[in-house]
C-alpha cells in the first residue's frame, strides 16, 4: 500500500533567504547527546537549502526575547524533558515565537505515557494493559503479574530513546526493574508485553509517512539498538497485507489526533500475529539523527532529509500566518 505524502501549497513553500530559522537543541535532558546530534543535522540541511540558520544549545531559562529576536521560526530539535514535555513550548508561546510541532498541552500528553495511554483507551485506539507502580509496594507488584503479567515491559512514565526500558518476566525481574525505574522516587510504568512484530509510523501534517518495521536479532529494540547497533534493520518492504496496514496507519492517525499533535510524530506499535495494531506511544519530536526512522520514512516517500525539515517550517510558519 501507499501512503501519499502530505502536500503543501506550491506558494507556502519557503524560498531561501526569505526567513531566519532558529535551530533549538541540547537540553537538560538524558537525552540531550542525540537532542545535539539531531539539532545540528537539521541545522545543516536547511543551510544546504540556502536557507539563513541561527542555532543554540540551550537550556531552561535560556529561552529569552533576545534569543528569539531576529528568529522567523524556532525548529525543536529538543528530545526529553522541558523539550518534549511541553516546557519549552510554553515558554515560547509566552514570547509569541513561532514554533515547530506541537503545542504545550499535546506535548506534555505525550510526554505522559500513562496520560497517552488513558487518552488512546478513551478513544478506541488499541494499547498494552498496564498499571502504574512503585518500587516496594509488594501488594500491587504481584496483582500487576497476575492480572497482566507475565511478561512485562517496564519503563518510566516519562522518558525517551528507550532509556531505562526493561523486559521482566518474574515477580523478582519485575522488583529489580522498578527499583532501578524508581531511583529518583517517580513511579513506572508497567505494561503487558506484546508478542509481534514492531513498526512505527511517522505522520507529516495530517498524513501517514510509509510504514516501517524495525528487526532486532534480539528482537529487542533499546537504546543500544536504536543508536549503537549495526545489526538493526528498519524495513519497508515488510509484506504486510493491505487491510492490516490500513489498520496500523489509522491507528497512528488515531493516536496522533488523540493527543492533539501538530506538524510532525511518531508512532511506535506492535503488531500482534492476528493484525491488530497495539500502540505503544507517541513521539512529537522525532530524532533527526542518521539511525532516526521519521526521516528515512519520508526518503522513503520522495522527501530527503532537508525537504523534509523545510516542509516542518513551512507548516509552522502557515499556522503563524493564519488568522485568527
Amino acid at each position: 500500500m501507499t501512503v501519499p505524502v502530505p502536500q503543501l501549497e506550491p506558494a507556502k513553500f519557503i524560498e531561501p533567504g526569505t526567513l531566519t530559522i532558529g535551530v533549538l537543541m541540547g537540553g537538560p535532558s538524558r537525552e540531550r547527546k542525540i537532542s545535539l546530534e539531531s539539532g545540528r543535522a537539521v541545522a545543516e540541511a536547511l543551510e544546504g537549502l540556502g536557507h539563513e540558520v541561527r542555532s543554540a544549545d540551550v537550556r531552561p531559562g535560556d529561552v529569552t526575547p533576545e534569543l528569539v529576536r531576529g528568529m522567523d521560526v524556532t525548529f525543536l530539535a529538543l528530545h526529553g524533558t522541558w523539550g518534549e514535555d511541553g516546557g519549552v513550548q510554553r515558554e515560547l508561546e509566552t514570547l509569541g515565537a513561532c514554533y515547530t510541532g506541537s503545542g504545550p498541552e499535546a506535548s506534555r500528553l505525550a510526554m505522559d505515557k500513562v496520560a497517552a495511554k488513558e487518552r488512546f483507551s478513551d478513544g478506541g485506539i488499541p494499547t498494552p494493559a498496564f498499571r502504574v507502580l512503585t518500587s516496594g509496594d509488594e501488594e500491587m507488584l504481584e496483582e500487576a503479574m497476575e492480572r497482566i503479567g507475565p511478561d512485562l515491559v517496564v519503563k518510566p512514565v516519562a522518558g525517551g530513546s528507550s532509556i531505562d526500558v526493561y523486559m521482566v518476566d518474574s515477580l523478582r525481574a519485575l522488583r529489580d526493574a522498578l527499583e532501578k525505574v524508581c531511583v529518583r522516587g517517580e513511579p513506572a510504568l508497567v505494561e503487558r508485553r506484546i508478542v509481534g512484530r514492531e513498526f512505527t509510523v511517522g505522520v507529516l501534517g495530517d498524513s501517514a509517512l510509509p510504514t516501517l518495521e524495525i528487526r532486532t536479532p534480539s528482537g529487542r529494540y533499546g537504546y543500544k539498538e536504536k543508536y549503537l547497533a549495526k545489526s538493526t534493520r528498519y524495513i519497508f518492504d515488510h509484506g504486510l497485507p493491505a487491510g492490516v496496514e490500513q489498520r496500523a496507519v489509522n491507528a497512528a492517525l488515531a493516536a496522533h489526533r488523540v493527543l492533539g499533535c501538530r506538524d510532525l510524530s511518531r508512532v511506535d506499535m506492535i503488531i500482534t500475529p492476528e493484525g491488530e495494531p497495539e500502540v505503544l506511544e507517541v513521539n512529537t519530536i522525532p530524532g533527526f539523527t542518521r539511525h532516526s526512522l521519521v526521516p528515512a520514512a519520508a526518503a522513503q516517500a520522495g522527501l530527503v532529509f532537508g525537504r523534509l525539515c523545510e516542509r516542518i517550517v513551512a507548516m509552522a510558519r502557515q499556522r503563524a500566518d493564519r488568522p485568527d
